[in-house]
């Protein structure tokens, strides 16, 4: 049993012994002022801003703010146990890294070290189809591949039949993102990395995405972006699409993007086998739901059919802690990962995954919970 709280312990004992403190701050809602130094800045402006004014995003941090854990006392509780088992896959805590796409913008290790610190504290890893890696790069005992709906089924059959050979046990289709949302720090500097022919890694390695082009792509790599360009917006998507992907891929479906009671009730009606409650970190839609406000309502109406995931506005362990007392069954962890990314490559993030899991531990000792399944309604309240 990983008693992931001990990470507080060790760094302390470093400090007094060794007289070194860490490099990255023990405070994750610090982590993107630190970055900022790192990080170009186009990098910057792809990373953190939001969509619009940023409202959504404002909304996910203020919803967190508004509810406050309940702490009990004298229950006994000497150890914890986080372990869990999320759609068929078992894993150490009920934290997984959530897909994010061209990672190569916080360090040229990209994915790939993202990849390796999850894999070495046994968390679930999702790969985005927007990746500067390809599907089959990734090494890790754990994965699920996160998918953008191509408008071409050839190359959607070929990502799901790569994906599924490459290992990864659950596919995560994101629905919010038919088209890129409004986002004026990248319009302002008129920068889109895809446009360069970055995070275009599944698509540049996918045979049939080849067989799609008069020349190779290092012959004429603008062509090749241009295709992608004709298989990335689907704002077309409806709920009858679904059944190709069911089709064609053996495990668990989940769809990223809900927030609305009767999409999470539509989602069972079709078939899937989870929903992942998430507002794309307020990258999308601005002035839209936090992504917490919509969680409650949608576990209550389907979290007997379906696997309730949550993510968006996620930053420290008390945050996981709310989400999951809210109905959540695991929480997704996506831009803290990336300030780790381009401050120190894989030792960064795994000193942000080390940091995240000892202070959701640690708030689950403090609070007298023996295990993350103990958290519900009691366990929070609205302030």
């Amino acid at each position: 049993m990983a008693n992931f709280g001990d990470y507080q312990l060790q760094i302390y004992l470093q400090g007094m012994l060794q007289g070194t403190t860490p490099e990255i701050t023990t405070d994750l809602a610090r982590l993107e002022s630190q970055a900022a130094g790192k990080l170009s800045a186009e990098a910057m402006g792809y990373i953190v801003p939001s969509a619009g004014s940023g409202a959504t995003a404002r909304a996910n941090q203020a919803a967190f703010e508004r509810w406050r854990l309940v702490p009990r006392m004298l229950r006994g509780s000497t150890e914890r146990d986080l372990s869990c088992t999320i759609l068929g896959t078992a894993m150490p805590a009920p934290v997984l890294v959530a897909p994010i796409g061209v990672q190569t913008l916080a360090h040229p290790d990209g994915e790939l070290a993202t990849a390796r610190a999850a894999d070495a504290l046994g968390l679930t890893y999702t790969h985005s189809t927007q990746a500067s890696h390809a599907i089959e790069e990734i090494e890790a005992r754990n994965k699920w591949f996160q998918l953008y709906y191509p408008t071409d089924p050839d190359v959607c059959l070929s990502f799901l039949q790569r994906a599924k050979a490459a290992g990864y046990a659950v596919l995560v289709v994101t629905l919010d993102t038919g088209t890129i949302g409004w986002r004026p720090a990248d319009l302002d500097r008129g920068f889109l990395p895809f446009l360069k022919g970055e995070g275009l890694a599944n698509y540049f390695s996918d045979p049939v995405f080849q067989s799609k082009l008069a020349k190779p792509i290092a012959e004429d790599p603008g062509a090749a972006v241009m295709q992608w360009a004709q298989m990335f917006p689907h704002v077309g998507l409806h709920w009858d699409d679904l059944s190709f992907l069911r089709d064609n891929w053996d495990g668990p479906i989940v769809l990223k993007g809900i927030l609305h009671v009767e999409d999470a009730k539509l989602a069972a009606e079709h078939g899937v086998d989870g929903v992942i409650v998430s507002n794309h970190g307020g990258r999308q839609v601005d002035g839209a739901i936090a992504a917490l406000d919509a969680l409650p309502p949608i576990a209550e109406a389907v979290g007997e059919q379906l696997t309730v995931l949550f993510d968006s506005g996620v930053r420290t362990g008390a945050d996981a802690a709310k989400a999951l007392a809210l109905g959540a069954k695991a929480v997704l962890l996506g831009r803290p990962l990336l300030y780790g990314l381009a401050l120190a490559g894989q030792p960064g993030v795994d000193h942000v995954l080390r940091c995240f899991l000892a202070d959701l531990d640690l708030t689950l000792a403090l609070t007298s919970h023996a295990n993350h399944r103990e958290l519900n309604r009691d366990s929070v309240v609205r302030g």
